[in-house]
């Protein structure tokens, strides 16, 4: 029988069960059955939402580019981010993927008016105080590797801190990083 499970990935960990040179792992977070696995990743310095599951359908679903469903993510970016940037972000970014130019498919981007309400990250962020950050909501239709911090920083406002907040229906509303729901199915 499917299981689904939302989990919130903390920051510095893995997006995996088994270790690598002692890092954190999900599985120091959360216990599931053996057969239940990550979709997707998210990046040991990113946190957010993934998503666990035994059906390996939905697996197919959410990771076959052809299904193009939305990837939400909130990004606190360095310096105060202008609205040039943003529609540079929002019509296609020039990226590498695996060592090849690869210009991204326009996606939604909009400049937070303040810092959205998110949990506090241990260990928190650098403070500069003569250098302001910036907070972004992108949705995309597509996952590269590291895409979001690469567009951000081709447009010349790096990445500091990446939050994934929704897939298609499904959001970590409710979650803090650590925290766990399950769900009786996946809505699409």
């Amino acid at each position: 029988m499917p299981q689904y499970f939302i989990v919130y990935k903390p920051f510095n960990v893995l997006s995996q069960f088994t270790s690598q040179e002692g890092k954190p792992t999900l599985k120091d977070f959360f216990s599931v059955p053996a057969d239940v696995y990550p979709v997707g990743r998210l990046d040991f310095d990113s946190e957010g939402l993934l998503v666990l599951t035994n059906d390996k359908q939905l697996n197919h679903r959410l990771l076959d580019p052809k299904f193009a469903h939305e990837r939400e993510y909130w990004v606190q970016v360095d310096g105060l981010i202008d609205e040039a940037a943003l529609q540079h972000l929002r019509s296609g970014v020039t990226i590498k993927v695996d060592g090849k130019p690869y210009t991204t498919r326009r996606c939604q981007v909009e400049r937070f008016a303040g810092e959205p309400e998110v949990p506090v990250r241990d260990p928190p962020i650098r403070y500069r105080a003569h250098i302001p950050t910036s907070w972004i909501k992108m949705i995309l239709q597509e996952g590269k590797n590291r895409q979001v911090r690469k567009m951000t920083a081709g447009a010349g406002f790096p990445t500091l801190r990446l939050i994934r907040h929704r897939i298609g229906n499904i959001s970590l509303a409710g979650l803090q990083p650590g925290g766990m729901r399950e769900i009786t199915n996946f809505p699409f």
